[in-house]
């Protein structure tokens, strides 16, 4: 019972004494699933927003402040389809949009053990809005970058010293205000306003390095 009780102990202490070392870098890249919640309220015309899930590359960097804090740098980008939908014009084509999201969050990582490595934190992203594709019946939109903020869990699996696998969920509040003006031909080439949330939801899953 002695030895048991031991050897328990042992095996808790080594699992809660395992860390990252303070100063280590992480780099992963993911596949990673776009999922927008969208919803809007537009001016005169009423109606929501609907905008397209996507898939992308993401890349990101670990610093570990501590053994068990570290600021996580996420990069990617992303294109859109958006839609106004059910507005007294029906459902609207509004086009397509890129999206830039860099986002910092600061993680914690659980002590479990050196295979399994979990974390969850949060942060802050600024989104900027670029390279816009209007749609068929608008003459022009626009799109105002803002900052939005970010909740973050997830976990490596150590494959060897360096290498892992890694899956994360990520979700952003983030909200734009839109300036929709319609061709002529279309009641008249009205101008709307909107407020859009996007609040994404980003699943991902990769590989990463450590060094």
């Amino acid at each position: 019972m002695k030895k048991l009780l031991t050897s328990a102990l042992l095996l808790t202490v080594g699992l809660l004494s395992y860390g990252q070392e303070k100063g280590e870098w992480r780099a992963r890249l993911r596949a990673t699933c776009v999922v927008p919640d969208a919803s809007a309220k537009i001016t005169t015309i009423g109606g929501s927003a609907d905008i397209s899930n996507t898939v992308i590359p993401e890349l990101d960097f670990t610093y570990f402040i501590t053994k068990r804090v570290s600021a996580n740098l996420i990069l990617g980008t992303t294109r859109h389809k958006v839609t106004a939908t059910k507005t007294a014009l029906g459902d609207v084509d509004l086009g397509k949009v890129w999206l830039l999201p860099p986002t910092l969050t600061f993680l914690y990582h659980v002590p479990a053990g050196k295979i399994v490595q979990p974390y969850a934190g949060a942060g802050v992203n600024y989104t900027i809005f670029y390279g816009k594709k209007n749609g068929p019946a608008i003459a022009d939109i626009s799109y105002k970058n803002r900052f939005g903020f970010a909740t973050q869990i997830g976990s490596d699996f150590m494959l060897n010293d360096k290498w892992f696998v890694n899956v994360d969920v990520k979700k952003i509040w983030l909200k734009t205000k839109n300036t929709v003006t319609t061709i002529p031909s279309v009641a008249g080439g009205a101008t709307v306003h909107a407020n859009t949330k996007i609040d994404p939801w980003l699943f991902s899953v990769g590989v990463g390095l450590k060094f």
